[in-house]
């Protein structure tokens, strides 16, 4: 089904052939998880040029799909491919594909058109299979067992590396293939910075954390963020708290199909805006997630997508306070034909938030 749908898109493009580069995409497609190689996709045939050390590992994860042998470089076999897949006119990820390989192999397959396509492949990733939901919700399940799990063991003193380090081991010895992206564990000022790294910095009563964590289950993508406080929470921390979670919550209930992505995001906005925080939510609202942490659709003021049925997105607006710290909650959401499901179970809201 996925392939057909590829090629239904490449029969009203006039394309003989498709490209695919992208390692999510190229997974998607035929199941491969090696770090490197490209799909040549026609109408009846599925190629793809990987080199020595996966010729196995192709046999076992793509059925279905012709081997064709790297022994030195790519550019070795792609003019052949090509000639014997009868491709004339070839789809291809510009997104992905760099101005010097677009030049090299454009210029060794003479006589093929080759077409710039934009992510074709991702917006068909960003309709999700039950097969495909289920990983997810293993995902997120995963992670919301490991937030749980900080909250039990976060402390006065530990630095942020520290809490870090206990996320990703709890992650990884509960059935998580590996982290998602480098896990974020940002107190006090640093939780200013929406993409803050952990840091030696030790973690005090009194301050806000940002917690912003995710894992990777069976390839599949999670993402949680939950903001909470050691100690006494002041006035300060409970009004940017109050806003951040009402203008999720706000969102998550309009949430549906057929929505503008961009509409989705400025549920969000006003509340915050009206708060008098409008310049310190700067980034998008979410974005969609899967086999990448960071897939379409994008949802944010400058969207373009509208989402649909079986969209999987982040819902995580934020507050950031230069030399104070930020407040940010992240849930994943389901869009079903009836509006959206929150999939994320983590304890939120002030009297979780206050450890």
């Amino acid at each position: 089904m996925r392939l057909q749908k590829l090629r239904e898109f490449m029969a009203s493009k006039g394309l003989d052939g498709f490209l695919v580069i992208q390692p999510e995409n190229r997974r998607y497609l035929s199941g491969f998880t090696g770090s490197f190689g490209v799909l040549l996709i026609t109408q009846d045939s599925a190629f793809i040029a990987t080199d020595f050390r996966y010729y196995e590992q192709v046999e076992r994860e793509c059925p279905g799909f012709t081997l064709v042998k790297v022994e030195k470089q790519l550019t070795d076999v792609l003019p052949k491919m090509m000639e014997e897949a009868g491709v004339k006119t070839l789809g291809f990820e510009s997104f992905y594909l760099t101005v010097d390989e677009y030049r090299k192999w454009k210029r060794l397959t003479r006589g093929v058109k080759w077409v710039p396509c934009e992510d074709v492949v991702g917006k068909i990733r960003s309709v999700k299979s039950p097969e495909e939901l289920q990983a997810i919700r293993q995902a997120i399940s995963l992670a919301d067992e490991a937030f749980q799990h900080f909250c039990q063991i976060v402390r006065p003193g530990m630095s942020e590396k520290e809490a870090a380090w206990e996320i990703e081991t709890f992650m990884r010895t509960h059935g998580a293939d590996k982290v998602a992206f480098d896990l974020i564990v940002a107190s006090g000022p640093n939780g200013a910075l929406p993409h803050a790294r952990a840091s030696e910095r030790i973690i005090r009563e009194g301050e806000p954390i940002v917690v912003d964590i995710g894992c990777v289950v069976n390839g599949y993508c999670s993402d949680l963020t939950r903001t909470v406080i050691l100690g006494k929470a002041d006035d300060r921390f409970r009004e940017i708290y109050s806003i951040v979670l009402k203008a999720q919550e706000k969102a998550e209930k309009a949430i549906k199909p057929g929505m503008r992505a961009c509409r989705a995001d400025s549920i969000a906005r006003k509340v915050i805006e009206k708060a008098g925080y409008g310049p310190q939510f700067g980034h998008g609202l979410g974005h969609g997630i899967g086999l990448a942490v960071h897939e379409l659709p994008r949802v944010g003021k400058v969207s373009r997508d509208t989402l649909q049925a079986g969209n999987v997105i982040t819902v995580e607006p934020g507050i950031y306070i230069s030399g104070w710290g930020g407040i940010r909650l992240e849930d994943v959401v389901l869009i079903k034909e009836d509006g959206a499901e929150v999939l994320t179970r983590a304890p939120k809201g002030l009297k979780f938030a206050v450890l």
